[in-house]
């Protein structure tokens, strides 16, 4: 049987989604737990593929795995949490043998989180208008190998919530660090530093210099959508993530308090 799962991770303890040897990463933490329950023995003869890839402190609330496995009642997610650490299976799924998730994703939106710097939300909204739609973004990626420059953005959402603000972008795929890059032009045009025009240029113009990649601890794989596949929850590991979730949010709530004390007090 196949399995698919959504998963969650804190991106800034692992060194990336893919296994690395020696390293923490996502994925060999979810087959140290899959291989230890005897859920699967050996990632490749089960078949086990990711949705993406995400770099070094990149975070997730909505990756996708999938496995085949003899054993499928041992994938519940209640079950899986209680043996991983700073991953949480957030729903579970039956799919065809041939399921990938990458391959048959239909999209993918992620959100990047910026402190507000006194950004104009306006010019913003309008530079990231000028990325919608099919472009080259040779100018705002790090590109691999030959693989084809040429992606489509569906939507850009800017909002804002307190102190931050959250860049939402939808796309079908992504090249290597290109939301981080549009985000580092979103935050530039939003700082009155970079023009819409500008942005239009390095959209259609070869440039001698890239802008720099927004730092990854920012950003979130939100989701990854598919058709007619449908995550089952299981109420009691919602439960317990959202514990664990609240936890560290006032966790690191104090921590900026202190820190916000100590700047306003310099």
């Amino acid at each position: 049987m196949r399995i698919a799962l959504k998963i969650a991770y804190d991106g800034r303890r692992f060194y990336g989604f893919q296994r690395q040897p020696g390293l923490k990463t996502v994925e060999g933490e979810i087959i140290r737990v899959l291989t230890k329950l005897g859920i699967i023995k050996d990632p490749k003869d089960a078949g086990f593929k990711g949705a993406s890839r995400t770099d070094r402190g990149v975070s997730a609330f909505g990756n996708v795995i999938a496995f085949n496995t003899s054993k499928p009642e041992l994938t519940y997610p209640r079950i899986l949490n209680h043996h991983l650490h700073d991953v949480w299976v957030l729903g579970r799924a039956r799919v065809s043998e041939d399921f990938h998730p990458r391959f048959w994703s239909k999209g993918k939106v992620y959100r990047y989180y910026l402190f507000d710097e006194g950004f104009d939300l306006e010019k913003m909204q309008s530079c990231a208008e000028m990325f919608v739609g099919v472009h080259d973004f040779s100018n705002f990626a790090r590109l691999e190998g030959n693989r084809d420059p040429i992606r489509k953005i569906d939507r850009i959402e800017i909002f804002s919530k307190g102190n931050v603000i959250t860049v939402e972008i939808e796309g079908e795929s992504f090249l290597w660090e290109m939301v981080r890059r549009i985000v580092t032009a979103l935050r530039l045009c939003g700082l009155g530093v970079l023009s819409r025009e500008e942005v239009r240029r390095m959209l259609n113009e070869k440039v001698n210099k890239k802008l720099p990649p927004a730092p990854p601890e920012n950003l979130v794989l939100w989701e990854v959508k598919y058709d007619e596949i449908f995550f089952e929850k299981d109420p009691y590991a919602v439960e317990k993530a959202k514990r664990e979730f609240f936890k560290r949010f006032t966790q690191h709530l104090i921590t900026a308090r202190i820190f916000e004390d100590w700047f306003t007090s310099l």
